[in-house]
């Protein structure tokens, strides 16, 4: 939900035409690829990443 808020504030930096957007929109372009990345990490990669090594199929895993 936070990053959620955080990248509609900078959608509206991205989208922005006014005085100073040729700075903001690079930078805010930046931080909503960072959030969405980092959202789909701790999503989608971190547990599988858990699943696997519980399994005991991992390098860490117990067989």
């Amino acid at each position: 939900m936070t990053a959620l808020v955080a990248s509609l504030g900078f959608l509206l930096m991205a989208l922005s035409h006014g005085a100073g957007a040729e700075v903001q929109r690079p930078l805010a372009t930046v931080v909503i690829g960072g959030l969405v990345t980092s959202t789909l990490l701790t999503l989608l990669v971190l547990p599988a990443i858990y699943l696997w090594l519980e399994k005991g199929s991992g390098p860490l895993g117990h067989n």
